[in-house]
């Protein structure tokens, strides 16, 4: 047998273990068995401006490629001799008891890169039964991601400027039974990123000569977005004068929203949420102690994805001091560099309750279209159980006792 016939023989396999486990059928295409090769079939599906908004992160991508190269410094200690029956990746997390222990984040502008992709994604978490997180300005609306997970999707929510707007986006996603809202505080002030100044992106993009080429030269692309109608900030529309240019619209954004979160700001929306509030973009001892002291449900670590601060710390560095100082006292997830299934298991190994990925699902839906939330997430998780199966790893809470301590 060939080695490509071997490859396919591991799959085979894999499927029979995880349909063994009662999990969703794995729906993988064996020509794209990782997420950069997702990531290199995306940048050839898309405009370059889309791409380059989704790729980059800010001034020079330092953090950017911190974060994974630091997340794959951390390694695991594979027992080979112990008893081992099986490996269970259900994650329990604020009641509910989710087939893998990662989910999707939230991502601005997602129709941008690929059209319908919010509910590409939405769809796919829900039958997967992990999470998927809305973000306030995405190109789908509270209320269709909710009709599509039956309600069980997260949303994260850009603090406005106005209480009453922020009352009114809080009613609306109570009235959906939204389980948990995800607060957003590493964006005090918009990242700085080369890349989507040339590019003169916004929302919609500006139609240069420069860009109408690259439309140009995605034909599949500008077809679905034809046929699935020019990207909005669909949550937002209510809010939003009509016929906006550009210029508008920008200063509209500027004047909507104060990303810069502090305790006064957080407190009424802790009385006001009955369901579970989860602060995202915790960088530090110091901000997770007030997430503590406010009654938050959770945290996650992050730097948003290397696209604000390049000057600043990797995420598992505070994620595993985090981890071990206040784990037993709130729920700590982490997302920003996860690229795989053995990303997600140094993760956890290092402390996290949870993770999330939001690049990696966007490449997918890019290459991919309405197949790629389903492959990866099904890339996911075939990765994550050979990991547990490999180092002998029963269940996600016991990754800590497989850590390599550094130390």
């Amino acid at each position: 047998m060939d080695v490509a016939g071997k490859y396919i023989q591991v799959i085979k396999n894999e499927k029979r273990i995880c349909e063994s486990k009662n999990m969703k059928e794995i729906k993988f295409n064996s020509k794209y068995p990782s997420i950069e090769d997702l990531r290199e079939r995306a940048k050839k599906r898309i405009p370059k401006f889309a791409f380059e908004y989704l790729d980059g992160g800010c001034n020079e991508d330092v953090n950017l490629h911190k974060n994974t190269a630091e997340i794959r410094e951390v390694e695991l200690l594979p027992y080979y001799l112990s008893k081992h029956t099986a490996s269970t990746m259900k994650t329990e997390l604020f009641g509910h008891t989710y087939d893998a222990p990662f989910g999707i984040a939230p991502v601005g502008l997602q129709g941008l890169m690929w059209p319908n992709s919010p509910e590409i994604l939405a769809k796919a978490a829900f039958e997967h039964n992990v999470p998927f997180v809305l973000s306030t300005v995405t190109t789908s609306s509270i209320e269709r991601i909710a009709e599509i997970t039956e309600g069980q999707a997260w949303f994260q929510l850009y603090h406005p400027a106005e209480n009453k707007l922020r009352d009114d986006i809080l009613k609306r996603a109570e009235a959906v039974e939204c389980p948990v809202l995800v607060i957003l505080c590493d964006v005090p002030t918009f990242g700085f990123r080369p890349r989507d100044i040339r590019n003169g992106l916004a929302m919609p993009p500006k139609m240069s000569a420069k860009n109408i080429l690259q439309v140009l030269g995605k034909p599949n692309w500008a077809m679905q977005t034809l046929l699935h109608g020019q990207p909005n900030f669909e949550t937002l529309k209510p809010y939003m004068p009509k016929n906006l240019d550009l210029k508008q619209l920008g200063k509209f954004m500027d004047q909507t929203f104060s990303g810069r979160l502090n305790e006064e700001k957080i407190a009424p929306i802790r009385d006001m949420w009955k369901g579970k509030i989860v602060l995202k973009g915790v960088a530090n001892e110091a901000d997770a102690e007030k997430a503590i002291k406010l009654g938050l449900d959770g945290i996650i670590v992050s730097n948003h994805g290397g696209r604000q601060l390049d000057a600043g710390e990797s995420t598992i560095r505070p994620l595993t001091r985090i981890a071990k100082g206040y784990g037993d006292k709130i729920k700590v997830m982490m997302d920003s560099g996860l690229r795989s299934g053995p990303d997600i298991a140094r993760t956890l190994a290092s402390g996290a309750d949870f993770t999330f990925m939001g690049r990696s699902f966007m490449y997918g839906v890019s290459a991919m279209g309405s197949k790629g939330g389903d492959h990866t997430i099904s890339l996911l998780k075939i990765q994550l159980q050979q990991i547990m199966e490999q180092i002998c790893c029963e269940d996600v809470i016991d990754f800590p006792n497989h850590l390599i301590s550094k130390e």
